[in-house]
């Protein structure tokens, strides 16, 4: 407890609060002798209770008479204008120097003596004490840091608890920790979905390389099915919050929602506090499951820089997907956070009675594919993106039309639908699949590759230039021959397309005269030039006519041009 918040021996009110007393009780004296009803009496308790003496109250009574400011702050210093305060011009200068206090100063100092007239700057303590008092804490954090540092001095409301299902958030989250992807170090992404009334998480998608839409609708089908594995969590929620990423507003997910009769609302950019319980299950997770496990990239080590140690043996991705679903079984079941007062999202689940909409997982899987529009089912099967796709259900039904859904991203199977009634016809395979050698030879080629053109492109950017000591223009290093750079010249002129068009093969000649040409066209034309033709297959080309320009090509009875 701070000196001034200390109760007095004698039971009356601390420091301070007697100090914030003064205002109201010197405005409340002052009613009462506007009102011819102020006594010794009441000075006297009220100096009593603000711990100063009376003739103080009276001296405060007669400023606050004469000076209506005075009552708001009685016994404040006098000369209040006299001090130094914050001006525009110190916010911009604490901007420009990221808060930093003594730059702000050395900078007044020199503009104090530049100028015509020299005038006092102020002193560093006398900066300091300024800026602590005329800037909130807030403030002075957003100066130094920008606004995402103010925020952490700001004060949230926390939204009322609805019912299950009423409210659900969604986020990707990169995990923390390294994982061995087919001989690949990777740190893989989850796809949550959360319930904000009980903090359940309702589903989850793991993907060992970058999210896409194909993660969200992943995520979804396991979050809205209460079948084994997934429930009992589930059902289909009345709005879904979501921030801006292109993954969670793509067609196909969106569309999935409007089938699903669930209201997207999509969060301003950068206001993660708008979806706390989905970015709380974030850091919690970090903290509680994923700082734990080997190949954590946030782990603190020895050394100047942070490294991975040679021996660390990493998990593969189907043993770190296996216990992350544990973990979120034991998050479900078995832990208790504190917004839930001691109980676990499954007995808060369990006690909400909102009746739950279920979905047929048929249905579901429907709902959730990418709608590619109607193909005809031929001989060979069904095209699709230039690849065939076969299906034993398709002895006998060549001709039919019919309609392809697919999972994004999966192209090895689409599913197919009769177009005219929608009848669940079957799913297609790709035909002629390459074996999983080939695709992973094909796959190291593709890197192969990438990597040579990175490193050529690289050095083909590179630019060098002298060391300097003393101010002088640069000087750009690299030295090449006269031949040399005719060569390169040459290769780069040949495969410059723009090099080679021909711009005045046909000269633009001017339009007629009666035409509306604007002037920034008339301009580009050759007044007066005679408009050429093309030639025929004979090689005459059309008459002039009168006035020196081309004649018009007459037109024959069946409208051709001759």
């Amino acid at each position: 407890m701070k000196d001034g918040d200390a109760i007095r021996p004698d039971g009356g009110l601390p420091a301070a609060s007697r100090t914030a007393l003064r205002g109201p009780a010197v405005r409340r004296l002052l009613a009462l002798r506007a009102g011819k009803k102020l006594t010794a009496v009441h000075v006297r308790v009220a100096a009593d209770a603000l711990g100063v003496s009376e003739r103080t109250v009276w001296r405060w009574l007669a400023t606050a008479q004469s000076d209506e400011r005075a009552a708001a702050n009685p016994g404040a210093r006098s000369r209040v204008d006299a001090r130094f305060t914050v001006t525009p011009e110190v916010r911009g200068l604490l901007a420009l120097w990221k808060g930093n206090v003594r730059a702000v100063h050395r900078e007044l100092v020199r503009r104090a003596a530049r100028q015509s007239l020299p005038a006092g700057a102020p002193s560093l303590t006398t900066l300091h004490r300024a800026i602590r008092r005329d800037l909130a804490p807030g403030e002075r954090a957003g100066l130094a840091g920008g606004e995402r540092a103010a925020r952490k001095h700001d004060v949230f409301l926390a939204r009322p608890r609805g019912w299950r299902n009423q409210v659900w958030e969604t986020d990707h989250m990169q995990a923390p920790v390294l994982v061995d992807v087919e001989g690949r170090a990777r740190r893989p992404w989850i796809t949550w979905f959360t319930d904000c009334a009980t903090n359940a998480v309702t589903g989850v998608a793991v993907t060992p390389g970058d999210p896409s839409r194909e993660s969200v609708l992943a995520a979804l089908r396991s979050a809205v099915l209460r079948e084994d594995p997934y429930g009992p969590f589930g059902g289909v929620p009345e709005k879904v919050r979501v921030d801006r990423g292109k993954d969670f507003l793509s067609r196909t997910v969106t569309a999935a929602f409007d089938l699903l009769d669930v209201t997207v609302e999509d969060l301003p950019a950068y206001t993660p506090h708008l979806k706390g319980t989905v970015e709380g299950l974030n850091r919690a997770v970090e903290g509680m499951f994923l700082a734990a496990l080997p190949g954590y990239a946030r782990q603190p080590r020895p050394g100047k820089r942070a490294s991975r140690p040679e021996d660390e043996v990493l998990l593969g991705f189907e043993d770190f997907t296996t216990q992350l679903l544990a973990r979120t079984l034991w998050w479900n079941t078995e832990h208790r956070p504190a917004p839930l007062r001691g109980r676990t999202p499954l007995e808060a689940w369990q006690d909400d009675p909102t009746p739950l909409r279920d979905v047929p997982a048929a249905d579901l899987w429907t709902f959730t594919l990418e709608d590619a529009g109607t193909r005809t089912l031929t001989t060979r099967g069904i095209r699709f993106r230039k690849r065939d796709y076969v299906g034993p259900w398709m002895t006998g039904e060549t001709g039919i039309q019919v309609r392809i859904r697919f999972m994004p991203h999966h192209d090895h199977r689409i599913e197919v639908y009769h177009a005219a009634t929608g009848r669940y016809l079957g799913p297609a395979d790709l035909a002629d699949q390459a074996t999983d050698e080939q695709i992973s030879a094909v796959r190291r080629a593709r890197s192969a590759r990438a990597r040579r053109l990175k490193k050529d492109l690289e050095a083909s950017q590179r630019e060098r230039y002298a060391a300097v000591n003393q101010p002088e223009a640069p000087q750009r290093l690299g030295a090449l021959t006269t031949a040399q750079a005719e060569a390169e010249l040459a290769q780069t002129a040949d495969s410059d397309l723009a090099r080679l068009a021909m711009l005045d093969l046909i000269p633009p000649a001017a339009p007629p005269a009666d035409w509306r040409t604007p002037a920034s066209l008339a301009a580009l034309t050759t007044p007066g030039s005679p408009i050429r033709y093309p030639s025929g297959r004979d090689g005459a080309s059309a008459p002039d006519g009168r006035d020196g320009r081309a004649a018009p090509p007459t037109t024959d009875e069946d409208g051709d041009a001759s």
